[in-house]
Parts: structure tokens; sequence; C-alpha cells
């Protein structure tokens, strides 16, 4: 998994934009602050349709960039995004839990019409982004 540096600014009475000092062609908005990550995220993973993500620079040298110290210097903030790559393998991996959540999960799992490794591969690509 890889993050990307993205730059979050407001102008007031707009949306959040958020742009990627990485990758000029890639951007998103948002109308709360609550949003930003995940429509950074889905913004990611559109452009990545299309085409590979280069390598991200590290924190230290995406601010060492002048156009991104200008940015910072106007009340403009830093976020890391995180960046899970779509891979069509499937891997098989056993696990271990309490009987009683995997039948929880299993449960939850049918009434959404997903299979037992389609709902927790869901899950735990929720779980990590929000955590981003």
């Amino acid at each position: 998994m890889r993050y990307y540096v993205a730059l979050v600014h407001k102008d007031p009475g707009s949306a959040y934009g958020v742009s990627f000092p990485d990758l000029p062609s890639v951007f998103s908005a948002a109308d709360s602050d609550e949003d930003i990550v995940s429509n950074a995220i889905e913004a990611l993973r559109l452009w990545a349709e299309d085409g590979e993500l280069p390598a991200p620079a590290s924190h230290q040298e995406i601010v060492e960039r002048p156009e991104v110290r200008a940015e910072l210097a106007t009340g403009a903030f830093l976020i890391r995004v995180p960046f899970i790559e779509d891979d069509t393998r499937t891997v098989r991996a056993n696990i271990t839990m309490e009987a009683g959540t995997l039948a929880a999960i299993d449960h939850a799992a049918k009434q959404r019409g997903l299979t037992r490794s389609a709902f927790l591969a869901s899950c735990a690509r929720k779980e990590i982004e929000r955590s981003a």
C-alpha cells in the first residue's frame, strides 16, 4: 500500500479543494471536511484505472517544493491519502477468529449478497481508508 500527500485548500464559501503535488492532473473536492479523504481516495482510484501511478514523493520532498510552500503559507494543509492497488489476483488466506464473530460476519455478508471473503475484504478496505 502506498500513501500520497495531498494538498487541501479552501476559499471562503467554497468546497475543499484537494490536489496531489505528485499527480498534477488528479484533483478532488469535498463539501465537508469529513469527505476530504474518501473523495481523495476515489480520485486516486479513478485516475489509476487509466494509468500507473508513480511512486509517491516523501512528505519532506513535498514540503520543500516552492509551490507547496506558497499554498501552505495561505492556509492550505497536507494530508496522507492511502492508495490500495486494485489487483485482480486472488490469494487464499487462512484466518482464525472467535466463532460468534464468524457467525455474525456470515450473517452480515448474506444480508448484503456477498461472500464471506468479499465482505471481509470490503470491511478491511474501509477500515484502512478510514484510519488514514
